[in-house]
């Protein structure tokens, strides 16, 4: 190389400016970089993104898992609703998730920000309340075990083409819960979280939650299943469950009969499900006997054959009973609890509490939907419309007097004055100290 390309080699690396991670920059310049960034992030906007297109486009590409149309005309999706502030830091929920992809969309999230899932979150959700082309269906369960999800629905556009406001009134057409009803008899909504309460003669011994999208199995063994036996004790992917021991039960004659039940239900009983219907498989030597919404209206015992499927609920005949009782075409709501008894007839003349091993199995869609639409399980807390009446003079004069009245009931708890140490207390009371000569 000659001397004038190194001059112009040299010339051009001292023109090239030092980067945040080159070698060659100073503290100053690394810092100088950082304020850069800064200043730059503070000073851009978010921008301004309608959310319905976005939203709709994102369900419709199945990037995120969980996030999916419930309908083939696409107007109901479903979105995974986790609770960020329970999922430790650098989980999941910090990198692919619909929350942050709107953050991100909407210029609230940029590259080299410290991740906020409860901020990304609360972003979107906001975002949805606000917008009028959108009406929350469900809103999921919450409680763990069980995966918390929302429901939404795509409303017409208001008039104007407003994207939202700050209105209380999101613009849907005000639609009957009979009517909201019977949309959901067409949304795909699995079954698929199961309340389990094991009882031992009336006493509850057990509660769980099971979410599992094949079921479980309710069983009594040290036997581990394996994938060769099958045959015996049912599928691996079902949530094995085993019954609680006897052990503490008080009774020495009642723990004895409940060892003899739980010594046959080694191969077990499989709670199977099937996108909306909930089926059971008695494989056990233990004979099941059940109630519940699909039971024959039969008077008498109601056992479960061995080794032929039965089904114990239906999520669409479910839906069909809450809309005639929303129509008041029935004066009760429809049933959704299931109660499996092992080894004793039932139903019969003696009470569920006499019986030695009781199940009882509840839908958790089933008891959230009927909540819902009974008034039990608002949407949210601020869409209660509470009626309260401006306060007047007299309002304000009985605020008065309750706080006068708690005033006077604090002193009357207050204890007694005592008197202070020394001698007795009285009107010739010695003064302290030697007498005087």
């Amino acid at each position: 190389m000659t001397a004038s390309a190194t001059n112009q080699s040299s010339q051009r690396d001292s023109a090239v400016p030092a980067h945040r991670g080159d070698p060659r920059a100073s503290r100053g310049e690394r810092d100088g970089h950082r304020v850069c960034k800064y200043m730059q992030s503070a000073m851009d906007p978010p921008r301004r993104v309608r959310l319905k297109p976005w939203l709709v486009a994102q369900v419709s590409s199945r990037r995120f898992p969980g996030l999916r149309w419930l309908d083939p005309e696409r107007r109901r999706f479903v979105i995974p609703w986790g609770h960020a502030t329970r999922n430790p830091p650098g989980g999941p929920q910090d990198h692919d998730t619909i929350f942050k992809a709107w953050a991100q969309e909407t210029g609230r999230f940029r590259a080299g920000d410290p991740p906020d899932p409860p901020r990304w979150k609360a972003t979107l959700r906001c975002a949805l309340n606000k917008s009028r082309e959108f009406r929350l269906l469900l809103d999921g369960p919450r409680g763990s075990p069980a995966q918390p999800f929302r429901v939404y629905e795509l409303c017409e556009e208001p008039p104007g083409g407003a994207e939202g406001g700050d209105e209380d009134d999101y613009g849907c057409s005000g639609e009957e819960d009979v009517s909201q009803l019977q949309k959901m008899t067409s949304l795909s909504i699995d079954v698929t979280d199961l309340e389990l309460k094991f009882q031992y003669r009336g006493r509850q011994v057990c509660a769980l939650t099971v979410s599992n999208p094949h079921g479980c199995r309710l069983f009594h063994s040290s036997l581990e299943p394996t994938r060769e036996q099958e045959e015996l004790f049912g599928p691996l992917t079902l949530e094995q469950v085993p019954f609680p021991a006897p052990d503490t039960i008080p009774n020495e004659k009642q723990r004895f009969y409940t060892h003899q039940l739980l010594d046959v239900l080694d191969r077990g009983l499989i709670l199977e499900l099937q996108g909306q219907d909930l089926f059971a498989l008695r494989l056990c030597q233990c004979k099941v006997f059940w109630t519940g919404p699909c039971a024959s209206p039969q008077p008498g015992p109601n056992p479960i054959q061995r080794e032929r499927r039965t089904k114990l609920f239906s999520l669409e005949g479910f839906l069909n009973g809450l809309i005639q009782f929303q129509k008041g075409q029935t004066p009760t709501p429809p049933p959704f609890e299931i109660f499996l008894c092992f080894g004793e007839e039932w139903p019969d003349q003696k009470p569920k509490e006499k019986k030695l091993i009781t199940v009882q199995v509840v839908p958790v869609a089933a008891r959230l939907l009927l909540e819902m639409f009974s008034g039990e399980l608002s949407w949210s807390a601020d869409s209660i419309p509470l009626q309260i009446s401006h306060p007047d003079l007299k309002d304000r004069m009985v605020e008065q007097f309750k706080e006068l009245h708690q005033l006077w009931q604090s002193h009357q708890r207050l204890p007694p004055a005592q008197p202070p140490p020394g001698p007795s207390a009285g009107a010739w009371a010695l003064p302290p100290g030697p007498l005087p000569h």
